[in-house]
This record gives C-alpha cells, structure tokens and sequence, in this order.
C-alpha cells in the first residue's frame, strides 16, 4: 500500500509518498481501507515535531478518514466487512489502509460521501463540545467565533446558528467572511487592521460578545479579551496563529468573564458517554439537513505538500482533504 510518511521534522516538503507493507488488523480493531484523508491544523504542528507529543520515525500523519472495512481484528463486534466507516486512528490516516480500533470507528449514512466523513468528526465534535458543554450556549447569546472560515471555525459558526446564538464571524479577509456568511452568521467583522475591540463593540452596542470561540490566539485573544460582555466565556480552542497568549487576571475580574479550555480529545477519553451523545446529535442534525459540512479544498494523494500548505500559508475554508481512492 502507499502511505505519506514522516521520517524527519520539518516543512511538509519532506514528507514522502511510499510503498510499505500492508497492515494487519490487531485486537480489537478494523483494517480500513481509506478513500479520503482529512488534514487539520494539528497535522502540520506534528510534522514539524511542534505538537504536545512526538510520534517515533517514521510515521504517517493523519487523523480522520472516510473508507470501507477490508478486514475485522480478534472480538470486534458491531461491524463487517464492506462497512461504510468515518474513522479516526490518531494516527497514520493519509495511507491507502489505517487501523482503527473500534471506538473509533462511526457508521455513515448512505447520504455521507467518504469525503465528507473523513471531515466531520474532529470538526464538528471540537465545536460542539466547546458550544454545548464548555460555553453553555444559550439562545439569544451573541457568539463572536475567530478563524470563522477554517476547519473549526466554520463548523462553529454553523452550530451556533443552530443553538439560537446571533453569530459574528470574524476573518481576515472578504472572501473568508462570505465563505462564513454562507454557513449562516449574522453579522462580518474583517480584522485585518487588528481593530477588533471597536468593530465588536460597535455591533454589540457597547456590551461585547457573551461566547468568544478562539483557535486562532495570539494577537486575536489579546483583543478578544477586551471585547467579551460581563459573564463572557472565552473559549481556547487552538493556537493557529503559533503564539500561546496571556491572560491577564484584571480582565477577567473586571469583566466577570471566564478562560474556558477546549480539549476534545480528552473529553472523549474523560466522558465517552457524553462524547458519544454529541456525536449521535450531530448526526441527526446531518441527517435533516441542519448541518452542511464544507468540504471544498481536496487533493489528490500525491499532492499532499499543496494540502499541508493551505494551512501554512492560511488559506484554508472549511475541510481540505486528500481524495486517497476513488
């Protein structure tokens, strides 16, 4: 099989599209065979050896995939061969064939192409947890969400939406704030001329956002802090921009406001029942049509560095995905 393999840290330009041996399903997993890979933002901190954990040389990048059940492991029940998955390995994704084990495997609907599968999961559970769980989104609410136009943030934008929030999308460019738009927010604030304290204002009338869903950090949280209303959460879901800010304390107090972490991957390990939970209500909410993954950069396999650039360079708008088979 050919897999895209990291065998040094550095830009995606080192990475490397091989053949290597097929892979054998171990205890309680599933050989998957991949149709579509998605790349997120993580991916490109772990090729460059900048993520919370290093994997050992050489590996293959990639979290979540889209592809049909080749082989069953040892006790693995609740699926056959021949299965439509979205799967979501940790690891090892952008190959022809991933193992996953079986809690990280999702039946898909007919209506869920491979492609939209490999894109869903990370996404949508990332922004559903941090608006359900973490922030306690009440309808009414005014929700500002920064990035509005990459993975997660559109995704958010989308779910607030749908939670009764008047959604603000925050980007740096008009072709970003329309790609926002679309998903269904209320109101656009462009800020690239780093004035996101007063154009927040302005559109709040002077109170601020109650919900601020940051992955970006940085100089965008520096500002968020000084335009939250009083109780305001202040979601940290990722540091896109590579600086981890401070947050100073008299803020919070003046504000009455709060730091709120988002950590998906830990809340599926602490609280699989309510992980599990989120996940069938986004697929309900797929399956009427409430939610429209945008899934509009794909590549082909063998052009994977233009797909990790996207991120590099800030380009991406919804999902990029790698079309691994047809």
């Amino acid at each position: 099989m050919k897999a895209i393999l990291c065998k040094s840290f550095g830009p995606p330009e080192n990475l490397v599209l091989e053949e290597v041996e097929d892979l054998k399903p171990g205890e309680g997993e599933a050989l998957v065979e991949v149709y579509a890979a998605a790349l997120n933002f993580p991916d490109t901190l772990q090729i460059e050896g900048k993520y919370q954990w290093e994997h050992p040389f050489p590996f293959t990048p990639g979290s979540e995939a889209g592809g049909t059940i080749k082989e069953l492991g040892p006790n693995v029940k609740g699926f056959d061969k021949g299965d439509r998955v979205m799967a979501t390995p940790g690891i090892g994704a952008m190959a022809e064939q991933v193992c996953v084990p079986v809690s990280g495997l999702r039946k898909i609907p007919d209506s869920m192409s491979f492609q939209t599968a490999s894109g869903f999961p990370m996404v949508y559970t990332t922004s559903y947890y941090a608006l359900k769980q973490r922030a306690n989104l009440k309808p009414g609410e005014t929700l500002l969400v920064l990035g509005a136009s990459g993975g997660v943030g559109v995704t958010a934008v989308e779910l607030g939406k749908l939670m009764g929030a008047q959604v603000i999308a925050g980007a740096s460019s008009e072709e970003k704030l329309q790609f926002a738009k679309k998903a269904g927010a209320d109101l656009l604030v462009n800020y690239s001329d780093g004035d996101l304290k007063t154009k927040i204002k302005e559109l709040t009338k002077g109170k601020g956002a109650d919900v601020i869903y940051d992955p970006v950090g940085g100089d965008l949280f520096d500002q968020a802090t000084r335009c939250i209303n009083w109780n305001g959460r202040l979601l940290v879901v990722g540091f896109a921009s590579g600086r981890i800010p401070e947050y100073k304390a008299n803020l919070a107090l003046l504000k009455g406001a709060s730091m709120i972490g988002v950590f998906m991957g830990r809340f599926a390990t602490e609280e699989p029942e309510a992980y599990e939970t989120n996940m069938d209500e986004l697929f309900e909410f797929f399956k009427q049509g409430k939610i429209k993954p945008a899934v509009n950069q794909s590549f082909k396999m063998h052009d994977f560095v233009s797909a990790f650039n996207i991120f590099k360079e800030r380009k991406a708008m919804g999902k990029v995905t790698l079309e691994v088979k047809k």
